[in-house]
């Protein structure tokens, strides 16, 4: 079978769906399938910063090919940020490979823009659609402005699957948005735990002095990380030991930092780091930390798990699918910080809590979250679909309204 995926984001940028990505790229060509993989990336200086940019790297066997959005990076212009442009840029791309070569099937990550792109291109050459829908489709895309939110409402009642990570993200976006519940496949995150694992001789929960602390992704306020510091200040001011690590890269890196030489705590940050990279750096760690107020599914939390480690979190959408309080994890509410920092001072005082924990998070990871039956899962849906027309019944033409995002993109 020959596959489009358009991919928003892959990497150098970090972000959790550039490690879904090349999972689900790496087992679509061990099935045999000829993958090609469209993603636009950031170029210029501010973009490349807060998301990581430049060209996305070779994967093995996948036709991969990188387009600059350089309509998103026009933020600053007159107008601001012209998505339409990329949008346009995406669909044309897809047509041309098609014309080299016809697809079987077109498969874009993200709503919007990814999606709207799809099924625009699909309405010109007839070929099936699956859209898989992630965090900022359900949590904010579509709020900022009429015209996103139509996009977004024409994908989630045309294309022709819809993937979603979990069910609380997908009851999300039924109430934001309106569509029905079973629009909505659900094919959950996975983790390679060839990769992702405990060092050799490392007993779950065990710890160094003091405890180790790890924040790893986007360095954003949505995900908790100035939570997250505010927290570690309360831990100081009890007297309770801890090392802390923040890894990544993101748009409140700064803020986090200074926020950081504010309360004197002493955080490390460690910076980018590459899919490669991650594994040692959680075999590092004791405690995984993700204090986020949403998530389409958290792979992050998954990776963690899979590493052994403990983690404290939050019962957010897309979190509480896969940790539950006192059972294989500890949640507070989002942006609860003395919550936080009491479940931080708990799992770092208690060890028995922590050995506990971590041991059923990483028992439950190695039974349920393979990427071997997430890759059949969408294989599956593939064919199901494969030589069926198009739902091509929308308007391809949006309104036009101003957006807030157009001065600011953050990923939109």
């Amino acid at each position: 079978m020959r596959v489009l995926f358009l991919s928003r984001r892959f990497f150098p940028a970090i972000s959790g769906m550039s490690v879904y990505a090349v999972n689900l790229l790496r087992q679509l060509v061990a099935a045999g399938h000829d993958v090609t993989m469209v993603s636009q990336y950031r170029g210029d200086p501010a973009g490349t910063r807060v998301y990581g940019g430049g060209l996305p790297p070779e994967v093995p066997g996948v036709r991969v090919i990188g387009r600059r959005s350089l309509g998103e990076e026009a933020f600053a212009e007159p107008g601001g940020a012209d998505f339409e442009r990329d949008v346009d840029d995406m669909v044309q791309t897809v047509l041309a490979e098609h014309a080299r070569e016809p697809f079987d099937v077109l498969h874009a990550q993200y709503g919007y823009p990814n999606g709207w792109a799809v099924l625009l291109a699909a309405q010109k050459i007839g070929v099936p659609t699956v859209v898989s829908i992630q965090g900022g489709d359900g949590h904010w895309v579509g709020s900022c402005c009429e015209t996103h939110r139509q996009a977004m409402l024409r994908v989630l009642n045309h294309a022709d699957r819809l993937l979603i990570g979990c069910d609380s993200f997908a009851q999300e976006v039924v109430e934001r948005l309106g569509v029905s519940r079973d629009r909505f496949t659900i094919v959950p995150g996975a983790v390679e735990v060839e990769r992702f694992h405990p060092a050799p001789g490392h007993v779950p929960g065990q710890a160094a002095d003091p405890v180790r602390l790890f924040y790893h992704g986007r360095v954003d306020r949505r995900k908790g990380a100035l939570d997250f510091l505010d927290a570690l200040a309360i831990l100081r001011e009890q007297s309770v030991p801890f090392a802390a690590t923040i890894s990544g890269i993101g748009p409140d890196l700064d803020a986090c930092v200074a926020r950081d030489a504010e309360l004197g705590l002493g955080t490390r940050f460690s910076g980018y780091a590459d899919y490669d990279a991650a594994p040692a750096l959680y075999r590092a760690a004791d405690v995984f930390v993700s204090p986020t107020y949403a998530e389409g599914f958290s792979n992050t939390v998954l990776e963690a798990m899979a590493s052994g480690l403990a983690s404290v979190s939050c019962d957010a959408v897309g979190v509480r699918d896969c940790l539950r309080h006192e059972e294989n994890g500890l949640l507070s509410q989002p942006g609860d910080v003395p919550a936080l920092a009491e479940n931080l001072r708990r799992i770092i005082t208690d060890a028995p809590l922590r050995a506990r924990l971590a041991g059923n998070a990483l028992e439950e990871c190695r039974r349920t979250y393979s990427w071997d039956a997430v890759g059949r899962q969408i294989m599956g849906i593939y064919e199901e679909v494969r030589g069926t027309a198009p739902d091509t019944g929308f308007d391809p033409v949006l309104p036009v309204s101003e957006c807030r995002f157009r001065a600011a993109p953050h990923l939109l």
